[in-house]
């Protein structure tokens, strides 16, 4: 067995070998402190995802005609509330944006909302213009269900809200987390009675939204 000599110059080596060790593991420490303490904080504090609802849902204008043309036009504004219900956390709302699906396929392009900050409890509403700008093209089968749908009298669309968030706590400021609203809106077309109805030719109130309700959000 050898024995490591610390006398003479080595000695110096031996005590900075010794310091090195010590540093490292109070920097170490250090860490893992300033983690457990940012564990226990985000524990206690535990922000919660923000609240939406779909409002109110206004279409002005829903049209596809297969098979002459599966272009789809609609015009439409949606009415989106979000509530921060957090007592000690604020949101930022960085590039969000709103658009409306139907079977999963986007019907309008994105409507980006105003960057903004929502403190504890607080409350806002968004009430974007949503639109095909003559750029929706539908599947064939999608197009023609969307017809049938409207000729039954019920069309189910969904507003998306899709973006960015960050959590203020104090004078921190986390990361971005990305945020996915999912908002189910049933429309009536013709009071229910479709192309069968009276009123064949659209115009107000031919698409009617029936009920407001919680959205599922995921962050």
């Amino acid at each position: 067995m050898t024995v490591k000599d610390c006398g003479g110059h080595k000695g110096c080596e031996c005590d900075r070998d010794r310091l090195y060790r010590k540093l490292c593991g109070a920097l170490v420490a250090f860490i893992l402190l300033v983690l457990f303490v940012i564990l226990i904080v985000w524990l206690v504090l535990r922000p919660h995802k923000p609240r939406f609802y779909l409002q109110d849902l206004s279409v002005l204008c829903l049209n596809v005609t297969p098979p002459a043309s599966t272009y789809l036009f609609t015009t439409m504004q949606a009415t989106v509330a979000a509530r921060n219900g957090n007592e000690r956390v604020g949101v930022y709302y960085d590039q969000v944006d709103v658009y409306a699906q139907y079977k999963d396929v986007a019907i309008t392009v994105p409507t980006r909302l105003p960057v903004g900050y929502q403190g504890h409890g607080d409350q806002s509403v968004w009430s974007p213009y949503l639109q095909s700008m003559d750029s929706v093209q539908l599947p064939p089968p999608l197009a023609v269900a969307l017809a049938q749908d409207e000729t039954a009298g019920y069309v189910l669309v969904d507003i998306r809200v899709d973006g960015r968030i960050r959590w203020k706590v104090g004078s921190w400021i986390s990361g971005h987390y990305h945020l996915r609203v999912n908002c189910p809106a049933l429309l009536t077309v013709n009071e229910g009675k479709g192309s069968y109805g009276a009123n064949t030719g659209g115009g107000n109130g031919y698409f009617r939204f029936q009920q407001a309700a919680a959205c599922a959000v995921d962050v």
